[in-house]
């Protein structure tokens, strides 16, 4: 009690003092351009040489940033800015006192290597969202929509133009950015918010040409102004870019199998586009779409039987995928998970081997057609309108052929098609409305899935809708904020649907101990919410933020969303001070306190948890980042799938992570976590070590290795019963992983490189010491589960036998739980951009997934599952042309 009335205590002393911090504020900038009129277009060719550019003046005196802010930067930097009624045409002087000193690394497109400089507009003019624009001394670009006043998007891809040269007084860089690739108003004469930065590398320092305190209220919303732009006509988007791809998949042949007989082959195409249906919103269109040179996710495993949330990585989704954004508050939950759209088929089939049967599931189900209808208008609404259609999947069944097989098989099966996954209508619409002179916004979010449901497949929802309005409101020049959100589901079926969403792991209608919620196998249809508020500091020394949210038993968001646990309530309170100015031994620091609670809808106290962390950069560039919590009461519904509330040990953790000047060309980064439990009723402890090697300019390689022991005395297992008393069984578990994740990037220029990814995932848990619960919420361990004996328990032929009361009768059996998983994959990518826009991919992949020998240590594993297994290999041609029209 006194901890938790000692750290409630500096929560609130800090917070009180941060009311009382002062802000430095700088005045607005202007910069006025001009029409090149009648005078030649400027060459892009990086020599700043051309008569355009002496029609307007050079603007300068670019304040740093980072990391001593509101100096003097160490080199100073000038900027120009014309157009005609096609493009926007921008100039950089980028001075150097020696520059033989000039970091010229290569990287891939939004790499950001080396010394550079960019430029940011604000072309709505709504002071929330904006178009990046950058250019490395290398000639390496990177772009990025800007939204949320500062979230920076590298998905989005538009077509513009730039070059470098290297002079004696330093580097200089021209860009011609088409106007068709901004969005804005149709007003006669215009005013575009503008900031610019430059990376000056060898201090590791940023200075802006808008300069701004340290740790502004918002990024787009501080920019300075562009003024002179006269009679511009919008450009409306018209871009159409289609695709073809040959592939080849080769992997070890499966006897009898007609499906798996060593190579298949495929020949397909298809077709983005672009349309600019009026000069601030845009339609995006793919018909038939390929992935092929996505990277594959990384390797995982969660015991605790939640689904994993891997990030989305296709780029139809990936580019803009923040308009479509609306967040529960707190880890992955989302309204809208676009990895829903054209994911694995969810029925399964009736195949039998012993009938000498064989199937062939497809691995996802196929995207027919998607269109996304997004922008904003110089009303300050903003849109976002997704629709999408995945074909009907269906599963082929055929019979072995091998005659031997099928003259020793009595009953023979059937060749036949079974569907595993319903044609299916995926509907996302977002608005958000901005007024109070940009300082508020309200919107919000509808969705709905549909599916042409068939007998076979009744257990998936039939419709599936959900819906919500979100708020913020800024206030005293945006330092302080409030914003919240509510949300409501509903899914539809039949009743073996609703039940099986009802026992789901989101779910547990079925918890024996809860009051508040009940499995009803008469419904069709369930309904749920939930809700978010928050208010805080965003800007300053000192920021922090309180608040809560909840997501009741019903809620139900995953057929189009991500919801991991409903039936949830929590607050939250984060305080965090930042030094932003250098000192003798530090270039920046900040230090954060958190805590939160957490209850169900039956009132129940589930969790409370204390953090404090914290981060510095030192005046060498090298940083270390640690924290610790300690967390007093940790109960869980859901660890015994269905069981009764769960309690956990006491649990603190430390974690330390440090590494060296990341600008070297040689760096590295060493981590470590560490978790105990009271009376060592649990363990965690990562090992992380990341290295980044650069030889040369054009060559970079990375490396993570991450190696996990997480031992448990109390790992469920299964559920069995003795008698009529419910068994819940539990086992003490050593369990280990070991990942390892290479990149290496060969740039042979701008727009040609070479990229290798290669992960290896290795996951070995075995088994000892069962046991079964015997008070689910006992704070003591001996108390809390009783442990089987050696004349209780047995093992033999894969199976553990129990005899619980002695009587030399087993009352009941579990299968052996130990297990290893093994995956390595790898991705060897060429992609050539031949023109701005249209590319050329050579891929080829490595995978291999199977399970392993627990009883083998890991070098056995690598050397029986990895390195001497057959893997499955892809080779994939594809071509993109994009045609501006």
């Amino acid at each position: 009690m006194l901890r938790t009335l000692s750290l409630t205590a500096a929560l609130s002393l800090l917070a009180v003092s941060a009311l009382f911090a002062q802000d430095t504020t700088y005045p607005k900038r202007s910069y006025t351009t001009t029409s090149i009129g009648d005078t030649a277009a400027p060459k892009i060719d990086g020599l700043i040489d051309d008569p355009a550019w002496d029609l307007v003046e050079w603007t300068t005196d670019y304040v740093e940033f980072q990391p001593d802010v509101g100096t003097p930067p160490t080199e100073q930097t000038k900027m120009k800015i014309v157009y005609d009624q096609k493009n926007l045409y921008v100039a950089f002087k980028c001075y150097q006192e020696d520059p033989a000193t000039i970091e010229r690394r290569m990287g891939r497109r939004d790499d950001f290597p080396g010394d550079w400089v960019e430029i940011n507009l604000d072309s709505f003019g709504d002071d929330r969202s904006g178009f990046s624009f950058t250019i490395s001394a290398s000639g390496v670009k990177g772009d990025e929509f800007i939204s949320e006043n500062g979230n920076f998007d590298d998905s989005w891809n538009p077509i513009w133009y730039t070059d470098v040269n290297v002079d004696d007084e330093g580097w200089t860089a021209e860009i011609r950015i088409p106007l068709s690739q901004l969005r804005f108003g149709n007003d006669h004469e215009q005013v575009w918010g503008l900031q610019s930065t430059r990376r000056y590398f060898n201090n590791e320092e940023r200075s802006l040409w808008q300069p701004l305190p340290a740790n502004p209220p918002g990024w787009v919303s501080e920019f300075g102004e562009l003024r002179g732009l006269i009679g511009l006509t919008p450009q409306k988007q018209l871009e159409i870019q289609p695709y073809t791809l040959a592939q080849l998949d080769t992997y070890e042949p499966e006897q009898g199998n007609p499906f798996r007989d060593g190579q298949d082959t495929k020949f397909t195409g298809g077709l983005d586009a672009k349309i600019g249906v009026t000069n601030d919103l845009t339609l995006d269109l793919t018909i038939n779409p390929d992935f092929g040179q996505v990277d594959a996710d990384p390797g995982a495993i969660a015991l605790d039987g939640f689904e994993i949330f891997f990030q989305e990585r296709r780029p139809f989704f990936v580019e803009n995928k923040n308009v479509f954004d609306f967040r529960l508050g707190g880890g992955a939950d989302n309204v809208f998970f676009s990895r829903r759209i054209g994911r694995s088929p969810q029925g399964g089939t009736t195949a039998r081997a012993s009938r000498g049967e064989f199937v062939d599931v497809p691995i996802n189900s196929t995207i027919l057609g998607a269109a996304k209808f997004s922008g904003k208008t110089k009303d300050g609404w903003a849109i976002g309108i997704l629709e999408s259609v995945t074909a009907r999947s269906v599963a082929e069944i055929t019979l072995t052929d091998d005659e031997d097989v099928l003259a020793s098989i009595d009953e023979l099966g059937e060749e036949r098609e079974e569907v595993v996954e319903p044609l299916t209508n995926y509907f996302v619409g977002r608005m958000q409305k901005d007024f109070n002179d940009r300082n508020s916004y309200i919107g919000g979010i509808f969705t709905a899935t549909h599916r042409n449901m068939e007998d076979r497949l009744n257990f998936l929802h039939s419709h599936a809708y959900s819906g919500g309005l979100d708020f913020k409101h800024n206030w005293k020049d945006r330092k302080y904020y409030v914003e919240g959100s509510a949300v409501v589901s509903t899914v539809r079926g039949s009743k073996e649907a609703i039940t099986r969403t009802q026992r789901s792991l989101t779910h547990l209608f079925q918890r024996v101990d809860a009051g508040h919620v009940a499995v009803d196998t008469s419904r069709t249809s369930l309904s749920g919410t939930s809700g978010r508020f928050e208010i805080g500091r965003q800007s300053g020394d000192w920021r922090y933020n309180f608040g809560g949210n909840f997501r009741s038993p019903e809620l139900e968001l995953n057929d189009i969303g991500f919801l991991r646990q409903a039936d949830d309530i929590r607050q939250y309170a984060n305080v965090r001070r930042f030094w932003n100015r250098p000192t003798s031994w530090f270039r920046e620091a900040n230090l954060g306190v958190n805590q939160f609670t957490s209850y169900d809808f039956e009132g129940n106290y589930n969790r409370i948890q204390y953090e404090i962390n914290g981060f510095v950069n030192w005046k060498n560039n090298w940083f270390t980042e640690v924290g610790a919590a300690h967390k007093p009461r940790i109960f869980t519904n859901t660890f015994l799938r269905g069981g009764p509330r769960w309690r956990f040990s006491d649990e603190n953790f430390f974690f330390i992570f440090s590494g060296t000047d990341q600008r070297k060309r040689l760096s590295g980064t060493l981590g470590y976590v560490h978790s105990d439990a009271d009376n060592l009723d649990f363990q965690f402890r990562r090992y992380v070590l990341r290295l980044r090697y650069q030889p040369i300019n054009s060559l970079s390689a990375s490396l993570n290795v991450e190696y996990e022991q997480n031992p448990n005395k109390t790992q469920y297992v299964t559920q069995t019963s003795f008698g009529e008393t419910p068994r819940y069984i539990l086992g003490e578990i050593d369990n280990e992983s070991l990942s390892t994740t290479l990149r290496v990037n060969y740039n042979i220029n701008p727009n040609l490189t070479i990229q290798y990814y290669g992960q290896p995932f290795i996951f070995k848990a075995s088994f000892t010491n069962f046991n079964y619960v015997n008070d689910a919420t006992a704070e003591d361990l001996s108390q809390r589960v009783t442990w089987f004996d050696e004349q209780q328990i047995s093992f033999a032929d894969g199976l553990y036998s129990v005899d619980e009361d002695r009587d030399g009768t087993t009352d009941y059996a579990f299968g052996d739980p130990d297990f290893a998983f093994v995956q390595f994959r790898s991705n060897l990518v060429l992609r050539w951009e031949y023109i701005p826009g249209s590319e050329i991919f050579l891929v080829w992949s490595q995978g291999i997934t199977g399970l392993g020998d627990p009883s083998n240590d890991f070098n056995t594993i690598i050397d029986n599952q990895l390195l001497q297994q057959r893997p499955q290999n892809t080779f994939l041609i594809k071509a993109t042309y994009r045609f501006v029209l």
